[in-house]
């Protein structure tokens, strides 16, 4: 079908298969309570802690379940969360994050006798006293000497359906009532969120998530939009949320490997890439597909907490069934709209027209293109710097730009100060777009035993900032991945060392790039190639180190072992029954003393290489495979690799770094290069304009709105265009016709 039969047929079946489906197209009631009652005992297992809006969340709900289980009146006190009512009026970043969990419990158990009455009514007061967007007036409110600064960021992806799931959820709860900061009505507020949310809904349906596959804001996703299926009075929003939400859950399933979401990711930080057991989507993972012998660890996981209370979202059960399957798979995807980023350098060139119909000077559209973090580009900085200045966010949001903005603005003349910023775009285009989540092609190879997943020829030679580009899976703790650090935190000892506080925002030490590589992956094997098109910036912070790195944590593998070789070195990893070699160009030392990442016990696990000019390659093998590790080992150190200077095309200074071929021993001969396309055995492989979804379970068009998404025993039809979500069980072949034959 692939999103081309006709909405007729669609209406005459649909009523049908939906009576048939009976439910047994989802995740099976009592399997799924089952899970949430799991996850509520382990939440609850030790005392209440009642400054945690979360932790209270799960001991309410177990109570609400169980007669033998009991939270006492009053335990938790009218000041227990003073600290997030007090970050709440202040207007602090991620203050949003906490709004919902303030929302959720309001709706699940405001006026439980568990709580003091009062700190009813300041969770109530809390929610009218919000600011719900960035366009709202600041209130003015004395504080430490001076007045409230807004510092909420709206516009990344999760952000904008953050705040207007906050605002629908809170003008519902209470639609009489006046919101001081706007001074309008509950209602007015509901009816504002509600057609943002449907478009922001819209938007992923047709083109996916910017941050893709994030294991990070994933979650930040999976919150809202099931608060929304739990809570919305309006069924057509709630249905439709519960849609997308299958599409993030179906991203994740086809991503994971033993509990590991170890995909490429749009945004990811050094926190949650060493191990599935620091990834925010962990817990959620674990309650529906339950692929890790990993334990839950978090007693508040936000997604687990509202998961293991839903009522009214169900999985559908051909998603579980995807995570699940262990043949060898290939997925293909693209997510996000391309922005072409090399600016005119004639100011009086305008960028070319926006795709999708879109609008580059609409502000109704900036929320879109902030989503995709464009606030830098060409095309995107006009309307950036009518905005910023018209809401004064220089001084916060937009700090990073401001000294950028005092070099170009005329007062009074947007036009002039346009035309004023063109020279420095063109300039620096390469390191402040750092933040750009562009058009993305995405490849995952998925076994039984490993998975390798890669951005195929993303953003070559440009900063990023947050961009995981490629990893090699091998269990929950044993991943690979290389990276271009912008920073050397030297070695130990790292008294009181905290990667969130040194690597965030990124890029860093392992979060993000110096430089994007320029990266393809075939099947079981991936070539990466560094060579940073762009020169330090050190006045405006924008600089990189002149080396690449590995992770590779010794700790987290049974075997390690390493070759040196003509074209450079092997080093190569067992994990039970999966290997993996990795390849370098220039050679690599193990460097000892970092700081901690993930539980690795003082073993090395920064495999350095010096010169930000660099080839690595990666190629995944299995004992099914190859037999024993040794053969696996000994057959790709006798590979032949060959690198060669490629040409500056563009004759900009910046070498290219390096063409490439390999004869792997197990796909044959490949080529690539920093202009050249990836080869194999003589044929292209195509890196980019992928459908949305191609892999063995449902095949997209990149732009359709419909998904047809079928092991061959389980199957789920969203149409967005219809608002039509059906889930469907296996069937006697007699008593439906298969949607996947047109």
């Amino acid at each position: 079908m692939h999103g081309t039969r006709s909405s007729l047929l669609l209406l005459l079946l649909v009523p049908l298969m939906t009576s048939l489906a009976c439910g047994d197209g989802f995740f099976r009631g009592r399997e799924l309570r089952a899970r949430q009652r799991d996850y509520l005992r382990f939440a609850t297992e030790t005392p209440l802690q009642p400054t945690s809006i979360l932790n209270a969340f799960n001991h309410l709900e177990r109570a609400s379940r169980s007669r033998r289980y009991h939270v006492p009146d009053g335990a938790i006190p009218a000041d227990a969360w003073d600290a997030v009512f007090d970050k709440l009026w202040r207007l602090r970043d991620t203050s949003d994050f906490d709004l919902l969990y303030l929302v959720n419990m309001l709706y699940a158990f405001e006026g439980h006798p568990a709580g003091e009455p009062e700190l009813w009514e300041k969770s109530k007061q809390a929610v009218l006293d919000f600011k719900y967007w960035y366009t709202d007036p600041t209130p003015v409110r004395p504080i430490d000497g001076g007045f409230v600064e807004d510092d909420m960021w709206y516009w990344s992806e999760n952000h904008v359906l953050l705040f207007r799931v906050n605002e629908y959820l809170a003008g519902q709860r209470y639609p009489d009532e006046a919101f001081t900061v706007t001074g309008m009505t509950g209602a007015w507020h509901r009816d504002r969120a509600a057609s943002e949310i449907l478009k922001w809904i819209d938007e992923r349906s047709r083109s996916g998530f910017s941050e893709w596959h994030s294991d990070v804001y994933y979650q930040k996703d999976i919150t809202p939009l099931l608060s929304l299926v739990e809570w919305a009075d309006d069924a057509l929003l709630a249905e439709r949320a519960a849609m997308v939400l299958d599409l993030v859950f179906l991203d994740v399933a086809l991503h994971l490997h033993r509990g590991n979401f170890g995909a490429t990711h749009g945004r990811s930080y050094v926190k949650d890439k060493p191990t599935a057991r620091n990834q925010d989507n962990f817990h959620s993972s674990r309650m529906f597909f339950d692929d890790t012998e990993l334990p839950y660890h978090s007693r508040s996981a936000p997604d687990a907490t509202l998961l293991a209370r839903a009522r009214h979202y169900r999985l559908p059960e051909v998603v579980r069934q995807i995570a699940a399957h262990d043949d060898p798979m290939v997925d293909r995807q693209r997510m996000n709209l391309y922005l072409p980023e090399e600016p005119d350098p004639d100011p009086d060139v305008p960028p070319p027209p926006a795709p999708e119909g879109l609008d580059f000077d609409d502000e109704s559209n900036l929320a879109f293109w902030w989503s995709q973090a464009a606030q830098t580009t060409w095309q995107l900085v006009p309307l950036t710097l009518e905005v910023a200045e018209r809401e004064q966010l220089w001084d916060n949001q937009f700090a990073d730009f401001k000294q950028l903005r005092d070099l170009v603005w005329v007062e009074g003349d947007l036009e002039q100060t346009v035309r004023n910023a063109r020279p420095f775009l063109v300039l620096l285009w390469r390191a402040i777009n750092q933040a750009l989540l562009n058009e993305v092609n995405t490849y995952t190879y998925r076994t039984r035993d490993y998975m390798l997943s890669t951005a195929q020829d993303y953003r070559k030679g440009l900063r990023g900032s947050q961009t995981h580009i490629s990893q090699a899976t091998l269990s929950e703790n044993a991943v690979v991945f290389t990276q271009h650090p912008t920073y050397d935190p030297g070695p130990g000892p790292h008294p009181g060392w905290n990667w969130q506080k040194e690597d965030e925002p990124g890029p860093g030490f392992l979060t993000g790039n110096g430089a994007e590589p320029r990266a393809a992956q075939h099947r079981n094997v991936a070539i990466l190639l560094y060579a940073p098109q762009y020169a330090p910036i050190p006045l405006l912070g924008l600089t990189y180190l002149d080396e690449t790195h590995a992770y590779f944590p010794q700790a987290h593998f049974d075997e390690i072992d390493e070759r040196v070789v003509a074209a450079g070195s092997w080093t190569f990893g067992r994990k039970d029954e999966a290997y993996v070699a990795l390849f370098s160009r220039n050679p690599t030392s193990w460097r000892e003393g970092r700081p901690e990442v993930h539980e690795n016990g003082g073993l090395p696990y920064d495999l350095a290489a010096p010169g930000s000019q660099n080839v690595w390659i990666v190629e995944l093998g299995s004992e099914s495979e190859w037999g024993s590790f040794e053969a696996f080992r000994d057959a790709v150190a006798d590979a032949v690799v060959e690198t060669s200077a490629a040409p500056d095309q563009e004759g900009d200074g910046f070498p290219d770094g390096f063409d490439v071929v390999y004869e792997s021993p197990s796909q044959g001969t490949m080529r690539f290069g920093w202009h050249a396309p990836l080869e194999v055995e003589g044929e292209e492989i195509p890196l980019a304009d992928y459908p949305r979804f191609d892999n063995p379970f449902v095949s997209t068009a990149f732009g359709e709105t419909r998904y047809w998404v079928s092991d061959g025993e389980y199957h789920l039809w969203l149409d967005f265009s219809e608002s039509r979500r059906t889930a469907l069980g296996p069937r006697p072949e007699k008593r439906w016709r298969s949607w996947g034959d047109e």
